[in-house]
């Protein structure tokens, strides 16, 4: 009888009291502010931060050894830097878009999740297909030099992120078409948006340190 008033009174700690004031432990993943999501894309992103400073680090190199501290142009060769600014300001304007969608679903707002869906998803289709175009024309391949390795390493690498996150905004996309999401429950939108946000980051740096610097 005693021990059933003991487990009685355990069980009872471990619950809300009349007045509304939890007993015990705190509940699973309540303790911290971050959701697990978004700490989980968090921690992701600082792992890929790490492979960026890997490339970064050999890129820096080059230029410190490069003959004249030279790193475009040389010998006829010319990094199409008007284009490349262009293809920046197409980025810039797709993490607008991404915003506009995330605040729109966090305020019930359906239509500007899907049309700043929709417009992200474009801009960076077209971000790729100019990257694409450049690698194209611009007249050298990774095998030529030193440079032209370094060049399409960084370019390539931050490329194949714009594709992955791509995917995700067409994913998020579709299922935003099919009343997926809400005020209450949009971490869908909001993780693949701070992966999309990084990208956009990470090309606002290798563009200035390629083209510019």
């Amino acid at each position: 009888m005693e021990a059933g008033s003991i487990s009685a009174g355990v069980a009872l700690d471990h619950h809300d009291d009349d007045h509304g004031h939890h007993h015990g432990p705190p509940m699973a993943n309540r303790s911290s502010r971050v959701s697990h999501e978004i700490l989980g894309m968090l921690l992701f992103i600082i792992s890929e931060i790490m492979v960026f400073g890997a490339f970064f680090t050999a890129y820096f190199f080059i230029r410190l050894v490069a003959e004249g501290h030279r790193w475009f142009p040389f010998e006829g060769y010319e990094l199409p830097v008007a284009v490349a600014g262009m293809n920046t300001a197409i980025l810039v304007s797709s993490s607008l878009t991404m915003h506009w969608a995330q605040s729109s679903i966090k305020n019930g707002n359906r239509f500007g999740l899907k049309a700043g869906m929709v417009l992200t998803s474009l801009l960076g289709l077209t971000f790729l297909f100019i990257q694409i175009n450049e690698y194209i024309h611009i007249g050298f391949s990774p095998q030529d030099h030193a440079q032209g390795t370094i060049f399409y390493g960084l370019t390539g690498l931050h490329g194949a992120h714009v594709f992955v996150g791509l995917t995700l905004l067409v994913m998020v996309t579709v299922r935003a078409f099919r009343g997926h999401f809400s005020p209450e429950h949009h971490h869908g939108v909001e993780v693949p948006g701070i992966y999309w946000h990084f990208v956009d980051v990470m090309w606002i740096v290798v563009y200035t340190a390629i083209y510019i610097v």
